[in-house]
């Protein structure tokens, strides 16, 4: 046996990466990495902090605090996150679920719980939004287009794992022909970061997370915006909706370039820190 207890350990990290975060947050590390590395949850977690660790325990733990130091995002290292009140899959093919996606999420169920028939997802990566959806309007098929071959594979492991039905297909949107088939609801969080704002990200992101699935070139940063909502223009039905989580800083060129295709009601929504973040138009 180490010697070590859970209490010591959540000590001995705070130690050794307090130059490199916060306090609050490598308590959250702490608490995550033993959950996952102990399998326990949260209530047995506090009832346990006295507890020794094993030595197999230890040496996965002290693999972990490396990664950490490295700026690996904790998600990656335990493989797994939750996002709308599901377990997901995550790792450095697909990004990491955010907050403000969960708000695009609510919007959608909010609106079209009875009446979204077929719904499309573009750009889905680990599938959260597509799988989501699902689990909160099940009488609606789905449909989620990646151009990624290990996001698909991803993402259809997040649908199996959630026992939910999403048809996911790779597809390259900036190339993708329209067919016959129509939706009622397109949904995108398509890249959106423009290289000149690189410098504002943190380390985690810019060296782990899929660039593909992140940024844009300066000269054309609403190409997917504009693919997306030209293609819905053929693919919508009748007064369908598309839904866009969009650059905070774009919200008025997004606004002008919807409007200017012919959609209606283009409505831009502040996430949770006052952030243009959310936009939704109507096909008419």
């Amino acid at each position: 046996m180490s010697g070590t207890t859970i209490h010591q350990f959540t000590g001995k990290l705070i130690n050794e990466l307090q130059d490199q975060y916060p306090e609050q947050e490598i308590r959250q590390f702490g608490k995550m990495l033993l959950q996952h590395v102990l399998k326990v949850n949260n209530t047995q977690l506090l009832m346990m902090n006295m507890d020794l660790l094993d030595d197999t325990s230890l040496t996965s733990l002290n693999q972990c605090t490396k990664q950490l130091k490295q700026h690996i995002p904790i998600q990656y290292i335990i493989g797994s996150t939750e996002f709308y009140g599901l377990q997901f899959k995550v790792n450095p093919a697909v990004l990491i679920p955010r907050p403000e996606t969960e708000e695009l999420v609510e919007w959608i169920i909010a609106d079209n719980c009875k009446q979204c028939n077929n719904l499309l997802d573009i750009g889905t990566g680990s599938g959260c939004i597509a799988i989501s959806l699902k689990a909160h309007m099940p009488d609606t098929d789905i449909t989620a287009f990646d151009i990624s071959g290990d996001a698909i594979k991803t993402a259809s492991e997040n649908a199996r794992l959630n026992q939910l039905n999403v048809n996911f297909e790779q597809q390259d949107i900036l190339s993708y022909q329209a067919g016959t088939q129509k939706f009622d609801c397109i949904v995108s969080n398509p890249p959106y970061v423009r290289e000149l704002e690189k410098e504002m990200m943190e380390t985690n992101v810019l060296d782990h997370e899929p660039h593909t699935a992140l940024f844009v070139s300066d000269n054309d940063p609403l190409i997917f915006y504009r693919t997306i909502a030209e293609l819905g223009l053929k693919m919508l039905t009748t007064n369908g909706h598309l839904y866009f989580e969009i650059n905070e800083y774009l919200a008025k060129e997004m606004t002008e370039l919807l409007i200017s295709l012919g959609y209606s009601d283009v409505t831009c929504r502040k996430d949770i820190n006052g952030k243009d973040r959310m936009m939704k138009a109507q096909k008419r």
